[in-house]
């Protein structure tokens, strides 16, 4: 019997178990910062050689991460000027002459010789597979946008931007999750849109989700799957095969790259095991840039750069967001949670249990851009950022579930196990405790120290470490500002000189914005889930001035 990924309908045992997992998280965090405050105060000799040991182990983090920016936007830089269709015909000419294909993989120049051997790689990796990829005339996609809230503005340019890509728009049958419950309005602007946009693709349908379906909950979700199996009625009547349908589920703000579908289907066709395997892009946060405050810029630039780190490591990484996935696998899964919050995470696992541990997330280096959460004001801004930012920690919501899977899964190798394990572990703890850690706790053994401590050679030396680190991370975020100047560049949204000058101020506020819209969401979800108050999913509310990006 497969397993079922919830936590409701379970044994009392397992009830017990996942209760017990569900605290796990909330109470070491509380333990880690509340302890060190209190050990600060009683023992502060070896609070202050705790915090040196913490903080000299958060640089090499840094190093760490930074290195791998620095690798991750080089790889996008080359390959954003790809032209993905010529290398989808060239995947179809690896099935009738791999000898002739050198031709198309000579280049000249560094950029384009990186990419060349790039892809010599990948057909080499496809060739010792001993899988033929699939034919491009036989792939259609299909995309999957829910809807509850979000006006005409929101959504028509996330709509135009795949009638409008590279990839043929009449292989892509569109399709609008939209929530029974909205309000008139937004099925009026929806409606208007399919009208517009309905013979620029295959097909475009609108899906109204029923609100009282048994067993679900208010979730996007629930909104997905309800849409999900529509297609495959569609799919199944059209007599179109679910291992040749890509789905990609976007938020309802997604405004793919105009390359996006090439490189996916790119993609797909040159992984081996292509019906086990989600497909994550770079998320960016373009469309209302410049109409939000700083705080709010800063800390989704914050976002892209970890998915940049994250997309280096690809036996650790989970899906986020808007991405994409073989439909034969989502059919074959249940597709995605109905009573989750964290339904992009959440089908990554729910795959990776249901296949065994048989299952991978390819990084593909091109941007899909959404929106900044905002307000109508800075106030109303601050909060709605507050709440997404909770949203996407509740997250944690996975792990007990997870660890029980993996309590129970034979199959799955022990390493697997152990190594996400400890990740999950790892991210949630270091999300909820570091920024507490670095912004307030390291400075409190020396404030408590008494007078024997301040006789100590730590008392004067561990100051002054800390100091030469902080130093040295100021590096670490100068790459950080370099970096994130090259992203915005990449944007199509014009940048004024002294929107530039702007930008640097922001970085400034950092470690108050990581601490206020990372770590205090993040321990605010873990305490609710500790204490079994289960947030319900709220849609973050986006405002954009125009249709146009």
């Amino acid at each position: 019997m497969k397993f079922n990924y919830s936590r409701n309908n379970l044994s009392e045992k397992e009830n017990r178990l996942e209760r017990f997992l569900e605290i796990l998280p909330g109470a070491i965090s509380w333990f880690i910062i509340l302890g060190m405050t209190v050990l600060s105060v009683v023992k502060p000799f070896i609070a202050a050689g705790i915090m040196v040991a913490f903080v000299l182990y958060w640089v090499f983090r840094l190093v760490y991460i930074n290195f791998f920016l620095a690798v991750s936007y080089a790889r996008l830089s080359v390959e954003k000027n790809t032209d993905w269709m010529k290398f989808i015909a060239l995947v179809d000419r690896f099935r009738e002459a791999e000898n002739a294909l050198e031709p198309f993989l000579s280049s000249e120049g560094l950029r384009s010789g990186f990419a060349a051997m790039i892809r010599r790689r990948q057909l080499a990796a496809l060739k010792a597979s001993g899988s033929l990829p699939p034919r491009s005339t036989d792939i259609y996609h299909l995309v999957i946008l829910p809807v509850s809230k979000e006006t005409r503005q929101v959504i028509e340019p996330s709509v135009k931007s795949i009638a409008s890509g590279i990839y043929p728009a009449k292989r892509v049958l569109l399709l609008i999750a939209l929530e029974e419950h909205s309000s008139q309005e937004v099925k009026d602007d929806v409606y208007a849109i399919q009208k517009k946009f309905q013979t620029n693709f295959m097909d475009f349908i609108v899906a109204e989700h029923p609100c009282d379906i048994p067993g679900e909950a208010k979730v996007k979700g629930a909104n997905a799957t309800f849409a999900g199996r529509k297609a495959a009625v569609y799919f199944r009547e059209k007599g179109f095969d679910y291992n040749n349908v890509i789905v990609s589920c976007f938020d309802a703000d997604t405004v793919a790259h105009a390359e996006y579908l090439a490189c996916l289907t790119y993609y797909f066709m040159i992984t081996p095991n292509r019906t086990r395997a989600s497909f994550q892009p770079i998320p960016v946060y373009y469309n209302n840039l410049w109409e939000v405050p700083s705080f709010a810029r800063i800390i989704d630039i914050g976002t892209s750069f970890f998915q940049l780190v994250e997309a280096t490591n690809t036996e650790k990484l989970v899906t986020f967001s808007s991405h994409s996935m073989s439909f034969q696998a989502l059919v074959e899964v249940g597709y995605w949670p109905v009573d989750m919050i964290s339904d992009d995470s959440a089908i990554f696992w729910k795959s990776f249990i249901h296949y065994d541990g048989h299952y991978q997330v390819v990084p593909i280096y091109v941007t899909v851009s959404m929106d900044i959460a905002s307000g109508k004001n800075a106030w109303q801004t601050f909060l709605n950022i507050y709440k997404q930012k909770r949203r996407w920690a509740w997250g944690v919501e996975n792990l007990p579930i997870v660890i029980r899977a993996f309590l129970q899964a034979k199959e799955i190798s022990f390493y697997k196990k152990l190594m996400f394990a400890i990740r999950l572990f790892d991210g949630f703890i270091s999300w909820a405790t570091w920024s507490f850690l670095l912004v307030f706790i390291t400075w409190l053994p020396t404030i408590f120290a008494g007078r024997e401590f301040a006789t100590t050679t730590m008392y004067y030396m561990a100051p002054r470490i800390k100091g030469i680190i902080f130093d040295l991370s100021l590096v670490g975020l100068l790459a950080c500002m370099v970096i994130s100047f090259s992203l915005l560049s990449t944007s199509t949204t014009e940048q004024r000189f002294s929107q530039k000058i702007l930008h640097v101020f922001d970085w400034l506020a950092i470690p108050v914005v990581i601490l206020v819209f990372s770590a205090i969401p993040a321990l605010d979800a873990q305490t609710r889930l500790m204490l079994g108050r289960y947030m319900e999913f709220k849609v973050t509310e986006k405002y954009r001035n125009s249709l146009s990006r």
